[in-house]
């Protein structure tokens, strides 16, 4: 896979690509939640959304306002 091609998943994968620490994954209504205020990156393909782990990692690195305790 080159730099340029991107892993689209489901939500369902997204909770355990890695992005949050084991045992503390958000819930799937969570997920739905931020995705709805556009405070996750994702992308529709028809009526689906998918998302990019890396990118979503990237924006909650740079772009998380409150650190996440423990």
């Amino acid at each position: 896979m080159t730099k340029t091609e991107s892993q689209l998943t489901d939500i369902e994968c997204l909770r355990y690509a890695g992005i949050f620490p084991k045992g503390k994954e958000p819930s799937i209504c969570t997920l739905r939640s931020w995705t709805k205020l556009q405070r996750l990156p994702h992308h529709k393909v028809g009526h689906f959304v998918y998302f990019d782990p890396a990118e979503v990692a990237l924006h909650i690195r740079t772009r998380l306002k409150v650190p996440a305790r423990g």
